[in-house]
């Protein structure tokens, strides 16, 4: 049983989403101990400035109070992924990419010397032995075919801070076929808990 898990919303449909639906039956089969929850769309994120940027790449010692304040979501969503062993993500694609909200939420997390370092051989993820199942929802696009930047994305950046233990449960290109789609979906949620 997952004692700390993370479900993490990006669909900006608050109802009708299909892979808010998707997170909620994870969860509920995984029956976590504990569940953080942070809805992007409810609560968005910031974009990336260039105060962010000063702030991150000054030394952990030398900021000021505004740089630490200007860190703290950073720090705090940080926090979540720290405590949480799974972490359970919405990805509906948009025009055949992740959500503005879901690629803020990458940019707050990646930062070097906290969730990555760089090391003589490349970057080295620092969130290891952690588990993350990404439920997709597309109109038309496959997951993990020419035109899906979203999957192999999201995939490759929790690699990059250390997630590689990555399960995609997908409910794709819904725009043929939603009923069956969605119920192979279902399948394979049931199956998590096997």
């Amino acid at each position: 049983m997952t004692e700390t898990l993370l479900k993490i919303d990006a669909s900006a449909r608050m109802q009708g989403s299909v892979t808010r639906q998707m997170t909620m039956d994870i969860v509920e089969q995984l029956q976590p101990a504990n569940t953080l929850n942070r809805d992007l769309a409810e609560a968005p994120l910031p974009q990336l400035s260039e105060t962010w940027v000063t702030a991150n790449f000054t030394p952990s010692d030398a900021r000021t109070q505004a740089q630490r304040d200007v860190l703290a979501l950073s720090d705090a969503l940080i926090e979540e992924l720290t405590q949480a062993e799974t972490i359970v993500i919405g990805l509906p694609i948009y025009n055949f990419g992740v959500p503005t909200a879901l690629k803020a939420w990458i940019d707050l997390v990646a930062r070097a010397g906290v969730t990555f370092r760089y090391s003589e051989n490349g970057p080295v993820g620092l969130l290891e032995g952690k588990r993350a199942i990404i439920a997709v929802a597309s109109g038309g696009t496959p997951v993990d075919s020419q035109i899906d930047f979203a999957t192999p994305y999201l995939r490759h950046a929790l690699g990059f801070i250390g997630i590689t233990d990555v399960t995609v449960i997908a409910a794709d290109a819904l725009g043929q076929g939603a009923e069956e789609k969605q119920a192979a979906a279902q399948e394979a949620i049931a199956a998590l808990a096997a």
